[in-house]
């Protein structure tokens, strides 16, 4: 029986793969700001550990690998899920709106990581579960400031793989598209409190395809949560996952862009070292 951790575990993907994890005969610690809000049917099975968890609290994040530890003696995967989303253009976006998506979609990851991590070192094994976003692969207008929390959560994880894989520990970013959860809604998901009118014809309609897309995303959560168990199942899992035909679709097209600018500029960008 392995143990997940799984933070942002209320609803979405984290409650889908905490039932998905029991279903297998897994024990699972999930975690929410507000533990009561997760799911009563996941709370009253034997092998959950249901506790509260604000990632950006890194004293909350120890206690709760702490707990988690105490109950089940080991963390095999942890599931980095905790997030949300703003939408704004980069100039409409304040210090303070930056620095709350930061805290949480980034420290706050760092926090849950730095908790997690001697245990599975001392274990020598282990397998964690960076969630990214196709947003930390292609940036979009509206989302750029999002985008970049998850762009740093790419580079944290690229990383994560080389300095992990020798002791046993394996790193994997995943990066959802579009999927059929509440991510999109009011709760996950925040504006900026600036309007910029000259944005309208960008950012404007970011928003309204935000507020118009909820419940029309493409994406199978269920079938996002049953993947992951094949994830961590696998001898050799990868460094990256980019679950949804929207996903795969856009990192083969921002693949095309960059080769064909590397192409167009490779002559002058090569030719700015020294003369032997």
């Amino acid at each position: 029986m392995r143990t997940w951790f799984i933070t942002g575990a209320s609803r979405g993907f984290g409650a889908l793969i905490a039932a998905q994890a029991l279903a297998a005969g897994d024990a699972v610690v999930a975690t929410a700001r507000n533990p009561s809000t997760i799911a009563e049917s996941l709370r009253k099975h034997v092998n959950l550990l249901a506790g509260p968890l604000d990632v950006t609290n890194e004293a909350q994040a120890r206690e709760a690998v702490n707990a988690a530890i105490a109950r089940f003696g080991r963390i095999d995967i942890l599931v980095n899920n905790a997030g949300y989303g703003l939408v704004g253009a980069v100039e409409e976006t304040s210090a303070v709106e930056v620095e709350r998506v930061y805290a949480t979609n980034v420290f706050g990851l760092l926090n849950v990581t730095r908790a997690a991590l001697p245990k599975m070192r001392a274990q020598g094994s282990g397998h964690v579960l960076n969630f990214s976003s196709i947003g930390g692969y292609a940036s979009a207008a509206g989302f750029g400031i999002y985008c970049s929390t998850k762009f740093a959560v790419e580079g944290i994880s690229e990383a994560m793989c080389v300095e992990l894989e020798p002791l046993g520990i394996h790193t994997t970013v995943v990066e959802p598209g579009y999927f059929r959860t509440t991510f999109l809604s009011d709760d996950s998901v925040v504006s900026t409190a600036a309007r910029i009118d000259d944005y309208a014809g960008t950012v404007g309609k970011v928003r309204d395809f935000a507020a118009g897309a909820d419940g029309q995303q493409p994406g199978d959560p269920q079938k996002l949560a049953e993947a992951m168990s094949a994830l961590v199942n696998a001898r050799k899992p990868p460094r990256r996952l980019p679950p949804g035909a929207d996903t795969v679709k856009r990192i083969e097209q921002k693949h095309r862009e960059v080769e064909a600018e590397l192409g167009e500029w490779r002559s002058l960008a090569v030719s700015m070292g020294f003369v032997q």
